[in-house]
Formats: C-alpha cells, sequence, structure tokens
C-alpha cells in the first residue's frame, strides 16, 4: 500500500524513513526569534525543518547561523538588541483598540501626528507599559527619549475594519489581454477595459469589472506571458496603452501620422491573426508596434495643461518612478537580468547608476512618459466604469511577488530576501511541493521602514481601483521560503506580523475608498479567514470547492444559503477549468493528453463524473435546475447536445445557485459566457500549453470581440439572470 503524500518515504527495508535529525537547540531557538518555523505539519505529524534550510533562511535575514559559534553569537546580538531598545521596531494599532508601548521607566514619550500635531503618552502607575491614547488614522512617529539616549519609531493607525460593500453586486472577471475588440492591436487594452466596465454597467446592470494583474512585464523576447509573474507590481505595463486614445496622437504631424496609420494597420493584422485565424497572441508582436507607435506620439509637444498634469504625476510617483524609468532604460542596454550588468549598476543607490541616467537620459524620459500615459488610461477605465453606475467599479489583481530579475527586484534589494523563492510545501495535489520563483518580502526590513515599501505598493495599485484582489492573502501571514539550491520540499514557512500587514493594507484602502479581496484558496492555515473577515477583508468561494466540512457535515455540496456573506463568489478563476470544460469533462481529457494526470484516466473520469453529477444533483434539490441538464432523455454514449446561440441550463443553473448564496459580489468569468471550454491557464505547464495567450472565444473555440460577445444571445440570457438593468437580484 503506498505511503500518503505527506508521509515520509519508506526505506529499503520497509521501515518509515526517521526524517531529518533532530534541530540543535540553539538552532532552533535562533529560529524562532526571527520567525522562522522549525516544523511542517503533515498527516502523520510535524516534521522538522532540515538545518540547512534554516542556515539557508537565516543567511536571508542577515543572520549568520553557518556554525554552532556562529549561532549563539547570532542569539546573544540579538538578546543584546532586544535589551537595549527603547521603541519596537514599528507600531501598528487599530482604532477603538488601546495599544500599549513597552518603555523604561522614566522615558518621555510623545506621538507626532503626521499633520504636524503631538500627543503627549502618559505614564501609566506602576508599569513600564504605556497605553497610547486615541490616534486619528495614519502614519505617525513614536518618540521616546531618556536622559542618555532617544528613539523614534514609524506609528501606523488603522481601521478596525473596513467599510462595507453598498449592497451586492456582480460583475465580469476578465484576462484583459484575452478581450479583443474591432480596434485592438492584437490583444485587449485599456480602452477595451474601460468599453467593457461602459457596457456591462449601463446595459446589464454589473456592479464591477474584475481584471488580472496589469503589472509591468519583464522585458525581452520571448516575454514571459504570465502576469503573475511582473518585473514590477508597482507600475503598469504600458503594452496595454490604447496608442490611438492618447491626447498627442491626435497632433501627430502629417509624416509621423503616415507612419502611425501603417503601424495601426499592422496592428488590425496581428488582431486578425487572432481572430480569423485562431492564432494565440502575440505579446511580444503587439508591444514592438506600440513601442514604436509612442515614440512618435512622445515627440508631440502637449498642452499647457497636459503637461503641468505630467509634472504632478512625476513629483507624486517620486523615486520609485525613477528607480523603475532607470531601470527599463539599462535593461535596453544591458538585458533584462540585473544581475548581469556591470557591478557598478547593480545598486540603484550607486553612483554609476546616476551617471547612467544622465547618458541615458532621453530613455528615462520615455519609460517615465508611458507610465504616466498608462496610469491616465487606467484612471479613464474607472471613471468609465462609476459613470456606468458600477457600485465598486475596477477590482485589480495584485500578484504574490515580482520576478527576481526584474525592476522590483533591483530597486526593492534591501527589502526582498535574497536567495529564497516563494513557494508551497507537499500537499495531496502536488507532492513536490512548489516552487514560484518570486523573491519573498523581508519581515524584519518591512518592520524596521514601517512597511512604507508594502505600503507604497498598495497606494500604487489602489489608485484606480474600486477594489483590489490580493493573491494568495495568506501570505500577510506566512510563506512558504524555499532556499536557492534546494527542492520545494525543503522550504520552511516565515512568519509575517500580520497585524501590521493587515492594518497596513485596511489603512491604503480606506484612504483609496477601496474593498479588498483576499484569494484564499487552497490550504488557510486555522484562524487566518476569521482574521481576514473581521478586518472586513472578503474572501474567494469557488462552488466547486464549496462543501459542507462542518461537524455534521457529509463532504457534500454546501447549500447555497450556507455559504459565507463575506466573499466573492463565482464558478471558476483563471487557475481553473472553464464551466464548459467541467460540465463536459473536457478538463480531465486535455489534462491527459498532456501528461498531467496522476492516475489512469478512467478513475480520474469516474470520480470527475461522480462530482459532476453530485452538484447537478443539489442544484435540481435546491429547484435550480428548471430542466433536464441536457435536454428531455438520456444523451446518447455520453455526448452533450448542442445548445446552440442558447444559455445551456446547467450554466444557467450553476449561476442562478451563486445568486442564491449570500455573498456580496458574484463573479461571472467572462470566457463562460459564450461557453468557451477552454482555461486560461493550466497548471504545471509551460510551453505544452498555450497559457496566457488565448483570446476570449465561443463553444467551438472560435475568437470573438468585445462586439460579438455583447450582442450574443447568450450573454442577454446570462445578463437576464441577475436582474438586467435593474443590478443583482435579492
Amino acid at each position: 500500500m503506498a505511503a500518503s503524500l505527506d508521509s515520509p518515504p519508506a526505506s529499503d527495508d520497509g521501515a518509515a524513513d526517521p526524517g531529518p535529525p533532530p534541530l540543535p537547540e540553539d538552532l532552533a531557538e535562533l529560529a524562532r526569534v526571527h520567525r522562522v518555523d522549525t516544523t511542517r505539519d503533515t498527516s502523520g505529524g510535524a516534521v522538522p525543518v532540515p538545518g540547512e534550510t534554516l542556515v539557508a533562511v537565516l543567511a536571508a535575514l542577515g543572520v549568520d547561523a553557518a556554525t554552532p559559534r556562529a549561532v549563539r553569537a547570532a542569539l546573544e546580538q540579538h538578546r543584546h538588541r532586544e535589551a537595549a531598545r527603547l521603541l519596537p521596531p514599528c507600531v501598528v494599532a487599530r482604532t477603538g483598540r488601546p495599544v500599549a508601548v513597552a518603555v523604561p521607566g522614566g522615558a518621555e514619550l510623545w506621538v507626532e501626528l503626521e499633520d504636524g500635531g503631538v500627543r503627549q503618552v502618559a505614564a501609566s502607575a506602576g508599569t513600564h507599559a504605556r497605553v497610547l491614547p486615541d490616534l486619528p488614522l495614519g502614519r505617525h512617529t513614536l518618540h521616546a527619549r531618556l536622559p542618555d539616549r532617544s528613539a523614534t519609531a514609524p506609528l501606523i493607525v488603522a481601521p478596525a475594519r473596513l467599510a462595507p460593500l453598498p449592497g451586492r453586486s456582480w460583475g465580469f472577471l476578465v484576462q484583459l489581454y484575452s478581450l479583443l475588440s474591432e480596434r485592438s492591436w492584437g490583444m485587449g487594452d485599456l480602452a477595451d477595459l474601460a468599453d467593457l466596465a461602459q457596457w456591462s454597467g449601463h446595459a446589464l446592470g454589473a456592479g464591477f469589472a474584475q481584471v488580472n494583474p496589469l503589472h509591468a512585464a519583464l522585458p525581452g523576447a520571448p516575454s514571459d506571458p504570465s502576469p503573475y509573474r511582473p518585473s514590477s507590481r508597482r507600475f503598469p505595463d504600458p503594452v496595454h496603452i490604447r496608442v490611438a486614445a492618447v491626447p498627442e496622437y491626435a497632433y501627430l504631424p502629417p509624416d509621423a501620422r503616415q507612419r502611425a496609420d501603417a503601424l495601426a494597420a499592422r496592428g488590425a493584422a496581428l488582431r486578425d491573426t487572432v481572430l480569423l485565424e485562431e492564432g494565440l497572441i502575440d505579446r511580444d508582436a503587439v508591444w514592438e508596434l506600440k513601442r514604436q507607435g509612442l515614440h512618435l506620439v512622445h515627440q508631440v509637444r502637449r498642452s499647457t495643461g497636459r503637461e503641468a498634469a505630467y509634472r504632478a504625476f512625476l513629483a507624486r510617483e517620486g523615486a520609485r518612478l525613477e528607480d523603475y524609468a532607470t531601470w527599463c532604460a539599462l535593461a535596453e542596454q544591458h538585458g533584462a537580468n540585473w544581475r548581469d550588468w556591470p557591478a557598478e549598476l547593480r545598486d540603484p543607490a550607486a553612483p554609476a547608476v546616476a551617471r547612467a541616467r544622465e547618458r541615458h537620459a532621453d530613455a528615462v524620459e520615455f519609460h517615465r512618459w508611458l507610465c504616466w500615459v498608462a496610469d491616465d488610461q487606467l484612471a479613464a477605465a474607472q471613471r468609465a466604469a462609476t459613470d456606468a453606475g458600477m457600485a465598486v467599479g475596477l477590482i485589480h489583481d495584485l500578484a504574490v511577488g515580482a520576478h527576481p530579475d526584474g525592476a522590483d527586484a533591483w530597486a526593492l534589494q534591501r527589502y526582498l530576501a535574497d536567495g529564497i523563492s516563494v513557494g508551497a510545501p507537499p500537499d495531496a495535489f502536488n507532492a513536490h511541493g512548489q516552487d514560484w520563483g518570486l523573491p519573498p518580502w523581508r519581515p524584519d526590513t518591512l518592520a524596521e521602514t514601517g512597511y512604507a515599501a508594502f505600503a507604497d505598493l498598495l497606494r500604487g495599485t489602489l489608485r484606480h481601483a474600486g477594489a483590489l484582489r490580493i493573491d494568495h492573502v495568506m501570505g500577510l501571514f506566512r510563506l512558504w521560503w524555499v532556499p536557492e539550491g534546494l527542492p520545494p520540499t525543503q522550504g520552511t514557512y516565515v512568519r509575517y506580523d500580520h497585524e501590521a500587514m493587515l492594518g497596513v493594507l485596511a489603512l491604503e484602502a480606506h484612504r483609496a475608498g477601496a474593498a479588498v479581496i483576499g484569494e484564499d484558496l487552497g490550504t488557510v492555515e486555522p484562524g487566518v479567514r476569521e482574521e481576514l473577515a473581521e478586518r472586513g477583508i472578503l474572501g474567494t468561494s469557488v462552488l466547486w470547492f464549496e462543501r459542507d466540512y462542518g461537524p455534521d457535515g457529509t463532504g457534500g455540496p454546501l447549500p447555497p444559503e450556507r455559504w459565507r456573506e463575506q466573499c466573492l463568489a463565482t464558478l471558476t478563476t483563471h487557475d481553473l477549468p472553464s464551466t464548459a470544460a467541467r460540465l463536459s469533462g473536457e478538463h480531465v481529457e486535455l489534462r491527459h493528453r498532456l501528461g498531467l494526470l496522476a492516475r489512469p484516466l478512467e478513475e480520474e473520469q469516474a470520480e470527475d463524473e461522480a462530482e459532476r453529477e453530485e452538484w447537478l444533483g443539489e442544484l435540481a434539490r435546491q429547484g435550480l435546475l428548471t430542466v433536464p441538464p441536457y435536454g428531455e432523455g438520456p444523451a446518447a454514449d455520453g455526448d452533450r447536445p448542442d445548445p446552440g446561440p442558447h444559455l445551456p441550463e446547467p450554466v444557467a443553473a450553476l449561476h442562478r445557485c451563486l445568486l442564491r448564496t449570500p455573498a456580496r459580489l458574484v463573479g461571472v468569468w467572462l470566457p463562460d459566457t459564450l461557453g468557451d471550454p477552454r482555461p486560461q491557464n493550466l497548471p504545471g505547464t509551460w510551453d505544452q500549453y498555450p497559457n496566457w495567450r488565448l483570446p476570449v472565444a465561443d463553444a467551438t473555440g472560435r475568437p470573438v470581440t468585445l462586439e460579438e460577445l455583447a450582442a450574443a444571445p447568450r450573454t442577454a440570457e446570462l445578463a437576464a439572470l441577475f436582474g438586467g438593468p435593474g443590478g443583482l437580484r435579492d
């Protein structure tokens, strides 16, 4: 009998492998004081983390643990540093909740507010702990002073809970690159996003449109098409710009306009290749055309008002924009991997970088301008959404991290753990664990700097959002760190101060007037969902995963009325099969063709069929499946009759189920509208499947434009389920 996926492998004599030896007590203690887990939970109990892993993780945190002597010295240094502190590195408080700060007796303590005001903190009789007074929301500074020394620490006051959403609403979930219109240059752009929002808001009563991460991609050809592995999470990718929508485009001189028209014709040809020849989205080809067109537009003089707006943008974005634009200019000269650059250019603060910035001033300026244009079109898309009556508007997506070779990794080196990648431990779905290739935040540096880099990232992403989706929101609590050169099975969890991370997130979301949605699918540590709900952060509920695992539950489908209210409810996501594929079983056959199944095809198909019939049975019991799933009478040989241009009854029933839940937000996967059977991303594949390169298509796989989708009978039928222009039906 095979061992479970979480069990240690059997040794040659059949006895269980004892696993890693016990950790030295000093090493385990050093790991704990730096918030590094020393064991990993498995179905067979707690398993020690290998010492090699702890040494590598501690090294990434700036702690030498290579020898027993080094471990003892590091522990002593930590104890001395903590004893000498006047203040903690950072204090994060919630409004309405008292916060005590321990300081030496006799210390003077006061708060400098972000508006310049001062609040004294009175001493507490008989204790060194001081309770901070009620303070306004914001980023303040805590001061402490003794006769011989003084200290300051960032003090962040966050709302105890984010404001609730104004009622229930529904909207489309879209991968923007996949949404082509008759005016696109080979892939969806920000003008298409604005059109989607205007149409679905005005005509269908949608309350939001959720879009994939629009972060700047790592340059180079072929580029990585994944929006979840960007060069920078802080700035948008200029490939999403609609060139003709830049105001200066209208003032191109005749010769430049002729060249721009030629580029537009080539962009139309790229679009036709995707739509008429069922080709793949070629991001690199699209960007090459847009880059040339945007260079032409950049040379047009801006109006007085536009120039003032640009200067205001530069002042607002400051050093982070300067670093990003500098990285882009240097990457054009030396390649996208900054670790391969000349040594003197690898530190953004180095004098050589300043000289290079001056030497390549034109390129730096062009990349600054691109960020402004993209920001301007993002703002226009959000205005279009709210003007169309959307209660939420655009929901942007924040990826877990950024590419180790890219702009963020270069500019934020002190904040990121070098030689570490984020991933996931082994589980029942992946016995080998996962390595996502993204460097994680250093929790110690975040705290020491008042979470400034994290706050800046959130501020930029929230600027033109009605809500923000946080991918793998559990990462605000802990992340699985995988040291370079080790497999994911030999990683460990590093814990973050989740009270601080959530506080910074809540403050920035509150100031932006935005909601927050956490992607909390998969393995979630106990207490995480409850903590998120307490802070007013919505979760994510996918129908196929909602099962009754309560104390008296059967493990069957969870009835819709028992779903949680504070969530975005949907049928699928970018990493999961489409609804059409779920209902037909095609997703199992696809994984079989690509060699991704861990069991025989027949077993996988039988399990899939049982799950599907279980859910269809639940829908029928709920009165949501109003006619037999596939028409009158059984389908011969398992074939599903073609519904033609109309919405199949099982698809309608599944969406009715979402509507019956109390979920505040109901998301409709845009490709489901016309029955596209293909997933946008198939985890576990790279070049075996065209991940992140498929346009939205109909049930036959024929790509469709936004205009065709809006006019399709199936779209109107689906929208009618949600109440049409009147909004979501309660």
